[in-house]
């Protein structure tokens, strides 16, 4: 037996926490059945004796600034033992800083639009010989730190996106290697001296931001907060914090930064070449916020793609296609002469040879660098784009070699999905592109247009296929905090968060508020982290209780659960109808939203240990489904305003049975045939279509469904050049144009801009939950995958498929084959955890930890039965 995976707080090694760690641990043994009998975990002279493996809270004592090992000693059921150590350091833990703001205070922003980035230095001489240096800090902007010219940490964006008004991560730098030699100056006998520079671009904080293009939504100009500490060899310890005695001058290389016009650098701008005056102090920022370790995962450089073709444009632009849609930046290596100019455009497609930008509406997506003499490197640091193509001017190809860097939240990949049909691998990968390209720090509704904001409800119905495809736990903490400091007094949640002058109110709205529940819920399935449920539990009890009284406003009877009020986007985005259509089926969608949150609160109530919680949360629900049933169905499971949103909700959340739930799943089917095999969900309903038809017994037609390749439909988005999921089913037409269709009737004010067209949107991804837990049949029975279940469903002509995640317990998987009739299966149980295997036939297997295989023969009547068994 041994331990494969040791986390504080979801890492392996590099935690540095302002709070009490949680530690897990995964076991690996070749034993079958094999499980954890006991553990003791360690840290100094703090112990603790458990059983479990995750969600082991350290209650011993903190000090700022110190290394703690952690030591787990773990014994199998065998007898075996096994031992693993990792480490984590504190941050201050609330010491006071000994560093002030400082800004360049006569700065004035320029109306919607980012400022120029401000550079703020000071030079130092360290005393002594350096045994340790590191450097904590935060801004007001993103901010980019160099050591002597060397680029300090690999983070880009920091100090991330959070709610700047309630709380502001601080980084944390260990710059130990670049000051260790410490050499006396040459004929002098002094110690070396250092330069330490910031560039603060506007970044969320004071740059031009949301699609009204606002600026200075959180701070007037830009801030910068910082300590170089320094430990010699001695013992003894200097501090260099930010104060009068640092400098800053406005006019450095990076003449312009923000997130949608892009970055404008001139190389030719040396630092001998900027004008310097003493900063001034900025005071506290806004509200002053909690100052913490960073909670987020940083956003790192993933991968570098090269170009796939290179061609001029009809226009004579030089085009370069990278083979996939993603969010980054370009990296150029250029052969240039001083003076010249090369500008650099982003998109996602092509339109008759030449780039498509309108769909960005107001946003420019360009980088634009003016050479120096010589070989040279440009790549952005203060900004990024959403692009598959690049057009490049001003510089003959022959004199550029051009890559592209994949930024994102540096988050742990935790799950696979294959099948026998290419097709179907292509939107996996779709899928998963989508999601990295908008987890950028918060989860965007896209990485390229004028907004990239942090909207709720397209995370909401993409949560558990986030959660499948990677280990979110880090990027949830920190993201659930701001949806709980911005949740409304009278409980709604922000349609954005953080909100940042996002023009809609902050109000209850089903789906898009539903995040509070579905994205903990759909974490904790995936990690098992009681943790994060109980640090959300308040949030969802405020949700629900302002459900609760707009569902009872202006209402009587029935209609008091009928949730309609204030407003909802409902069907939104669906393929046929304008935004108004959508939006008027809200109270259908809202009524059944409130009953699935009211029965998944009503578990976490359980799991807390809250039974008036979750008794209370019941009887709402069951009141809420009467409600449903009497006022929108007539009884046998037939709408009275018929549409598939409005069958597959009650459905999938269980709130019909028996006769009625047949009923509402041929009223499906029927709807479907009469859009001639196609969709026509909006994002509320797409998550879950398939499952309203596959556990109803509609195997087929849910397979017929998902492989449908006219548009409609998922495959006509990979058919068609998709490289990631788009926001519109048909964003682009059959006959190669582009759909920017206006939404003047709508919720929104986007005009003439462009419409509302997104190639990377990944709401509708989440079909992928259903490619995962039913056709490879990988589901959760508790958190964490203490249980799981496997139960594949054979269908579409697939011949094989296969799926695997990586739970805190280890290794999951299912892979299965058809050879005519004959069903064979593969399953991987981690140790400590149990699985229920359910194969086309019917049959049961109860299985510990292990690789198992199993095969029956595929009878056609079988798969009804097994669909139904998913209910």
């Amino acid at each position: 037996m041994r331990i494969t995976r040791l986390t504080a707080d979801g890492l392996e090694s590099g935690l540095v926490t302002d709070a009490a760690p949680t530690f897990a641990f995964a076991l690996a043994s070749d034993l079958p059945g094999e499980a954890l009998a006991s553990a003791r975990v360690r840290v100094g002279d703090w112990a603790t004796e458990t059983s479990e493996q995750i969600g082991i809270a350290y209650d011993g004592p903190l000090e700022p600034y110190t290394e703690y090992v952690v030591r787990v000693d773990a014994t199998g059921t065998s007898g075996a033992t096994a031992t693993a150590e990792t480490s984590f350091r504190t941050g201050r833990l609330g010491r006071p800083w000994a560093a002030r703001w400082i800004t360049d205070a006569a700065y004035r922003a320029p109306k919607k639009q980012s400022p120029v980035p401000m550079v703020f230095r000071t030079s130092f001489t360290p005393a002594k010989p350096v045994r340790r240096a590191r450097i904590e800090a935060t801004a007001l902007g993103v901010y980019e730190l160099e050591l002597d010219g060397e680029r300090v940490g690999d983070q880009y964006f920091a100090p991330g996106f959070t709610s700047y008004r309630h709380h502001l991560q601080v980084q944390h730098h260990d710059v130990t290697a670049m000051l260790r030699s410490v050499e006396p100056t040459a004929g002098t006998g002094r110690a070396a001296s250092h330069t330490l520079t910031a560039t603060v671009a506007g970044g969320w904080a004071v740059g031009s931001f949301t699609y009204l293009r606002k600026n200075t939504i959180y701070a007037d100009r830009q801030a910068l907060l910082a300590e170089l500490h320094l430990e010699y060899e001695d013992g003894t310890r200097d501090v260099i914090a930010t104060g009068p005695d640092w400098q800053v001058s406005t006019d450095g290389p990076v003449r312009m930064a923000e997130w949608y016009d892009g970055e404008t650098y001139d190389a030719r701008i040396a630092a001998s070449d900027l004008t310097w005056k003493p900063a001034d102090p900025a005071g506290a920022p806004k509200g002053d916020p909690e100052l913490s370790a960073q909670v987020g995962p940083p956003v790192r450089v993933q991968e570098e793609l090269s170009p796939v073709t290179r061609r001029a444009s009809p226009s004579g632009e030089v085009v370069y296609d990278f083979g996939q849609n993603f969010a980054g930046v370009i990296r150029a290596r250029i052969r240039g002469t001083r003076g010249q100019t090369i500008v650099f455009r982003h998109a996602e497609v092509l339109v008759d040879g030449e780039l498509f930008v309108k769909s960005l509406r107001t946003a420019k997506a360009t980088a634009t660098y003016t050479c120096v003499d010589g070989e040279q490197e440009y790549s952005p640091k203060h900004t990024y784009m959403g692009f598959r193509y690049v057009g490049v001017t001003g510089i003959d190809p022959d004199d550029l070699d051009l890559s592209a860097l994949v930024l994102h939240s540096d988050l742990r990949e935790t799950g696979t999905f294959t099948t026998s049909d290419e097709r179907l691998n292509r939107l996996q990968s779709a899928v998963r592109w989508g999601g990295r390209s908008n987890l950028v720090d918060i989860p965007t509704d896209c990485p390229q247009r004028d907004e990239r904001e942090g909207w709720t409800g397209d995370y909401a119905v993409f949560a558990t296929t986030a959660s499948y495809n990677f280990d979110m736990s880090r990027f949830l903490d920190k993201w659930l905090r701001d949806v709980a400091a911005e949740q409304g007094r009278g409980g709604g949640i922000p349609m954005v968060v953080p909100k940042a002058a996002n023009p809609f109110p902050t109000m209850a709205t089903s789906v898009w508020g539903d995040v509070c529940v579905l994205a903990p819920w759909a974490e904790y399935l995936a990690r098992g982290d009681l943790g994060l449920l109980r640090r959300n539990y308040p949030t969802m009890r405020r949700f629900l209780k302002a459900v609760d009284w707009w569902s009872s406003f202006l209402s009587l009877g029935e209609h008091r659960n009928v949730w309609r009020y204030p407003f909802h986007f409902g069907d939104w985005a669906a393929p046929t109808g304008a935004a108004k259509e959508w939006i008027a089926r809200g109270k259908w969608i809202g009524t059944a939203y409130f009953a699935n949150s009211l029965g998944i609160v009503a578990r976490i109530a359980d799991l807390l240990g809250e039974p008036a919680d979750a008794a209370r949360y019941r009887a709402q629900r069951k009141h809420v489904i009467r409600a449903y049933r009497n006022r929108f169905t007539d009884g046998a499971g037939r709408l009275g305003d018929e549409f598939q949103t409005g069958y597959v909700l009650p459905l999938h959340f269980g709130m019909v049975e028996g006769v009625e739930a047949e009923g509402m799943a041929a009223n499906l089917v029927r709807l479907i045939d009469e859009n001639d095999g196609h969709l026509s969900t909006g994002f509320p309903g797409t998550p879950y279509l398939l499952f309203a038809l596959s556990d109803h017994g509609r195997v087929d037609e849910a397979f017929d469904l998902l492989l449908q390749t006219d548009a409609p439909s998922w495959l006509y988005m990979v058919e068609s050049g998709g490289t990631t999921i788009w926001e519109r089913w048909d964003a682009l037409r059959p006959d190669g144009t582009v759909n920017i269709a206006d939404l003047k009737s709508g919720a929104t004010d986007e005009a003439s801009t462009g419409g509302m067209v997104s190639f990377n949107h990944y709401a509708a991804g989440a079909v992928g939950d259903w490619m995962y837990r039913r056709i490879a049949g990988i589901e959760p029975v508790t958190g964490g995958y203490r249980e799981f279940r496997v139960a594949p469903l054979v269908g579409g002509g697939l011949t094989s498929a296969s799926g695997a995640v990586e739970t805190p317990y280890g290794r999951a998987s299912s892979s299965w084959t058809l050879d005519g009739d004959r069903f064979s299966l593969r399953v991987e149980v981690p140790v400590s955890t149990r699985c229920t295997v359910v194969l086309p036939d019917g049959t049961t297997h109860a299985t510990g930890s292990g690789a198992h295989e199993f095969a029956c023969e595929l009878p056609s009547p079988a798969r009804v039965d097994i669909a139904a068994s998913h209910g």
